[in-house]
């Protein structure tokens, strides 16, 4: 009651009606709310934080009720936003934020379900909501026509000029909807609203960053190979300490092989070389220079067009690729505007809210060139479904009949139980209803959501035939909102997040894959994530750690026979309509933790200020102590799977959620199980009692290379991006990093001595390990690089790295 007193005191809140009332006036209200049956009073919370008040009633028993004819499944609202802090950096959007995930839980039924379960009484679905807004209150008039509430005039409210407004859920669908940038008329009519992020000094920035990455990453995958150019002379002699040195690289054209507007040249920069052959560029020194030595503008696509000799990208691919290029320079720039106008430095997003980091993300995979491809999306598109957009977004909802498709789940997670779990009671009702109408029979389907953009680009249009047949019957818009991850077709619940995740097909080409389902992989999802689950459950180490899976618990796939029949290596074809739900990680973090994608660790701001240094100094801690915290967190458990159980996950910075408690790493958070884990064909493996489907698990892959899962993937992948943004804003020096990675082997590996044949057979200490390059992967076959199947069979590997440990091993 403090709380609301300071909130609802002072000239802010003088349209709530209590400045002037007593604390106890206050106390008694809320009170008589509390025990009212017809009203409650709710706090909302954002990261774990009071920041607002609600208050619901039934205008049956409100003074509202006198001054129009109310109707059953009418609800009344108030809200009220908590001022904000002087030190508090202002959210955009924060109220219009508060005012959908109200309205979005009143029409899903969870306010009047918990009061009912109270009271005993009836619950009656919500069908339309009603306020009463001060006419005099110009702030809140345009936050609820936001939200959908049509205005039926004036209203004297006892003396209060009033507007009594009315929503509907169809009223809140429509209005939501009608603001994706897809939709906005504005920038439908602007042709020019396409291309205004195309700013020269971002798009001449975006171009130096990405020249400066395909640079590293080529000399990093043996493609390239820059020469020093250290000659003692004033102009090289600036930044050759510290390990910084003159390199260059010449570019000759041979006549006949490449078109001839192409021209010799030659770049020159300033590097310092770490372990694992890292490049480190500075992005200012970059120089492009012609033969006469004059200088040409950079340009990522004319890098690739200068270099595709020795990238030997194939002629029919070099198109995509150049276009893949344009598209993740784009992308770039666009993140490059956004970041500046909200203010997102390292220093704001090391504080920031788990879904604020996710969108403000900026670089992608931290090996591939072009990795923002996302190839069949337009340019509105892209502002309405991006991550870094952090669009809320609408899902299509189908009812897809049940010959021809799949539905499976962990134990006892039936469909019905699920939809009523994520749609609420109410929203499923009113889809039955829709098919119902129809004369179609609510039994005979199953209900799964689509991503907005696969609906209209695709199914409305390759599955016309079953649409037209009633196979498929389109119901339209769900009610709740959701935000593209980093992997674009995992969509995180917004209004309500302890609601599962969503992952959904989304036919579009980004970063060497077709980002579809298949239907197929759904059939055993959810069986291979619970005995994974059991795996994990039954060996206690785990949770010592704080390592915790999260499920992929239902699946749908839809199959046409057509499309089936045509062609089965159209792989493409094949994936177009599948979804699955996977647990929301607000259910599986703990009271007080803070969650956070642990690509952030390798992100950089705009004035290439590092992430990581930022979150090491606001924990305050020291570097030591939180490095070997995010190592308990992230590595032990992978050199656990590895050792103990034959198993590996697919560990890159996107797939792994963080647990931060009072900004230290306590854990972590394992996702996109079915499709990327793995376990090695062993006699042990082989010889276990796996469920149907499981055994989709167990792959061959040559003993000599499988310790590469741990090398490559965290080693190479993770690590030697993070040493340099520690080293170079002198947290922690190279060799301490390395130090702290051998420490926490070595760790491991003294707590099981009954392994120490196997850590000598698959030795992280070895002098040097096999480099596996992942641009050559893109770069063969840029429409699909790997085979699910066969992953190692397409690997691509290319001479061999120190490791970088190997200094630490025991004699």
């Amino acid at each position: 009651m403090a709380l609301v007193d300071e909130w609802t005191s002072g000239a802010r809140a003088s349209f709530w009606g209590m400045s002037e009332d007593l604390l106890t006036t206050k106390h008694d209200f809320y009170q008589d709310l509390e025990n009212s049956a017809h009203a409650q009073g709710w706090m909302g919370y954002y990261n774990d934080q009071p920041a607002f008040l609600v208050e619901l009633y039934d205008p049956a028993h409100d003074p509202l009720g006198k001054h129009y004819a109310v109707q059953p499944g009418d609800f009344g609202m108030h809200f009220l936003v908590a001022p904000r802090n002087d030190d508090q950096p202002a959210i955009s959007g924060f109220s219009r934020a508060v005012i959908e995930s109200i309205m979005a839980m009143i029409f899903a039924g969870q306010f009047r379900d918990e009061h009912a379960a109270d009271t005993g009484e009836a619950v009656r679905p919500v069908t339309r909501v009603a306020v009463e807004p001060d006419s005099r209150n110009t702030a809140i008039h345009p936050l609820n026509a936001a939200v959908g509430f049509v205005d039926h005039g004036p209203l004297d409210l006892d003396g209060k000029p009033a507007r009594l407004c009315f929503c509907t859920a169809e009223d809140f669908r429509a209005a939501l909807a009608s603001r994706s940038p897809r939709l906005d008329v504005t920038l439908a009519a602007r042709p020019t609203a396409a291309s205004s992020h195309l700013a020269s000094d971002d798009w001449q920035h975006a171009n130096r960053l990405l020249v400066r990455k395909a640079l590293a990453e080529f000399s990093h995958e043996r493609l390239i190979h820059p020469q020093c150019a250290d000659d003692g002379s004033s102009r090289n002699a600036s930044r050759t300490t510290d390990g910084w040195h003159h390199f260059r690289l010449p570019i000759a054209v041979e006549q006949g092989k490449t078109p001839v507007s192409r021209r010799a040249v030659e770049y020159r920069f300033v590097a310092r070389r770490f372990q694992l052959d890292h490049w480190l560029i500075d992005a200012a020194s970059i120089q492009r220079l012609d033969a006469e030595g004059e200088s040409l503008p950079l340009d990522a696509r004319e890098l690739i067009l200068e270099l595709n000799e020795v990238l030997e990208i194939p002629p029919r691919l070099l198109p995509v690729y150049l276009e893949e290029v344009s598209a993740t320079l784009s992308s770039s720039a666009w993140k490059r505007d956004r970041a500046r106008r909200e203010n997102q430095s390292a220093r704001v997003l090391a504080g920031a809210s788990f879904q604020t980091l996710e969108s403000a993300m900026s670089e992608g995979h931290p090996c591939f060139v072009a990795n923002n491809g996302r190839m069949g999306f337009d340019a509105l598109d892209y502002r309405a479904y991006a991550p870094e957009a952090a669009q809320p977004l609408s899902l299509v909802w189908l009812a897809v009949h049940r010959d021809n498709a799949h539905y499976s789940a962990i134990d006892d997670l039936d469909p019905r139980r699920l939809l009523e779990e994520e749609l609420g009671a109410a929203e499923l009702a009113r889809m039955e209803g829709l098919l119902s109408a129809q004369g179609l029979a609510a039994e005979d389907y199953l209900l799964m959501p689509v991503h907005p953009w696969q609906w209209s680009h695709k199914l409305a249009i390759t599955f016309a035939s079953e649409l037209a047949s009633q196979r498929i019957v389109c119901l339209g818009l769900g009610e709740d909102r959701y935000q593209a991850q980093q992997s674009i077709r995992t969509l995180y619940n917004r209004n309500q997040p302890s609601r599962r995740y969503v992952k959904v097909a989304l036919s579009i080409l980004n970063m060497g894959f077709m980002r579809g389902l298949s239907p197929y992989y759904m059939r055993a999802t959810p069986v291979i994530n619970q005995w994974l689950q059991g795996l994990v459950d039954a060996d206690p180490a785990f949770e010592r750690w704080g390592f915790r899976l999260m499920r992929e618990v239902a699946a749908i796939g839809y199959r046409d026979d057509v499309l089936e029949d045509a062609d089965p290596a159209a792989v493409g074809y094949r994936k177009m309509l599948a979804s699955l739900w996977r647990e929301s990680p607000e259910d599986v973090r703990e009271d007080g933790e803070r969650l956070m994608t642990m690509a952030a660790l390798l992100h950089v701001d705009n004035d290439e200020k590092a992430l990581l240094p930022a979150l090491i100094e606001r924990s305050g801690i020291g570097a030591d102590a939180w490095i070997d915290a995010w190592l308990t967190a992230y590595m032990t458990p992978l050199l656990h799977c590895y050792f103990t159980h034959d198993l590996v996950f697919m560990p890159h910075g996107e797939n792994l959620i963080l647990r931060l408690r009072n900004g230290v790493p306590c854990g972590a958070l394992m996702k996109d199980i079915a499709e990327e884990a793995a376990l090695f064909a062993t006699d042990e493996t082989r010889a276990l009692e796996l469920p149907a489907g499981v055994e989709r698990l167990i792959v061959e892959v040559p003993e000599d290379i499988r310790i590469l899962s741990l090398l490559t993937d965290v080693f190479d992948c993770i690590f030697r991006f993070a040493v340099p943004l520690l080293v170079r804003e002198q947290v922690m020096t190279e060799d301490a990093f390395w130090s702290r990675v051998a420490a926490c082997i070595h760790d491991y590996q003294d707590a099981h001595p009954e392994m120490a044949d196997k850590f000598a057979r698959h030795d992280m200490f070895a002098p040097r390990f096999t480099l596996s390059c992942l641009n050559r992967l893109q770069l063969r076959n840029n429409q699909q690089m790997v085979d699910l199947t066969d992953p190692s069979g397409a690997l691509q590997l290319k001479g061999e790295l120190d490791n970088p440990i190997a200094a630490f091993a025991r004699r």
